[in-house]
Order: C-alpha cells, then structure tokens, then sequence
C-alpha cells in the first residue's frame, strides 16, 4: 500500500525513508499535513514548507516541541511530491545532513503512527525550550540592531 515516493529536488538526500512528522495533533490516517501554518520555533512566521526526518527520534523531539496541549504523536509519513535536505539544518548548522532533515512544499501523507520512541525527560524538555528561548531572543536582537 506504500505508495511511490516522487523524485527528490537534490542529489545529495540521503533517504527513501520510512520517514517520520512529529506533532501534537491527533490525526487520521490518511490525511494529508501541509505547509502554510505558523512555525512552532518562531510563531509569527508562516511555514511555507512541511518539514519530516528519516529519524522517529527526532520527529518525538519535534513533537516534545510543538505547540499545543495534545499527546506527542510521531506520524510514518510520505511525501506527495519532490523534496529536499533541510538547509535550515543541514547548510547552517550539520553540513551533511546528520539530523536527516527534509523540507516539502507539497503535503506529506500520514501512512501510521509510531509510538515506541525515546521520550525526553522534564528537565530535557525544559533545556530544548530554554535553547529555542535563547535562539529566538538573538534573532529578534539582530533585527533590532
């Protein structure tokens, strides 16, 4: 039923998957997750990319992260359309794409869900909040400045 996975836009992504999404919404299988919704890193801005990872670990850390009051869901997605290594990751911070980053501009297909992967503690959540705080607190001092 894995239906076929469209040529990548680059030559340099690393994955067929299976490829992960994670967020607090509960979802139906079979629905589609788009771009065009507020990022949950930076609030005000509206992502014009949907953004998944060969990793089921880092779609939970993506979802520990999310807005909202919701369970944390990590989603077995595929793309509907070409995509690509995520350069907000993989050209600024971990060339080479490590995380296994991707971005699409076209819907990702929610094919399963995975429920059996490493949760962050507390006091880990606290720390990636706090880092997101910092990171948001530097940009907004650059655009001041």
């Amino acid at each position: 039923m894995k239906s076929e996975i469209i040529a990548t836009s680059g030559p340099d992504v690393l994955d067929n998957g299976p490829f992960y999404h994670g967020t607090r919404a509960d979802l139906p299988i079979g629905e589609l997750l788009t771009a065009g919704f507020n990022s949950n890193y930076h609030p005000e801005v509206v992502m014009n990319h949907i953004y998944f990872t060969a990793l089921a670990n880092g779609a939970g850390l993506a979802a520990a992260l999310a807005k909202g009051d919701g369970d944390e869901r990590v989603y077995i997605v595929e793309p509907t359309g070409s995509f690509e290594n995520d350069p907000n990751v993989t050209d600024k911070k971990f060339p080479g794409n490590p995380t296994r980053s991707y971005r699409s501009q076209a819907p990702l297909k929610i094919v399963g869900e995975v429920t059996d992967w490493v949760r962050l503690t507390p006091e880990e959540r606290q720390i990636w909040r706090e880092k997101l705080a910092n990171l948001k607190a530097d940009s907004n001092a650059k655009i001041i400045n």
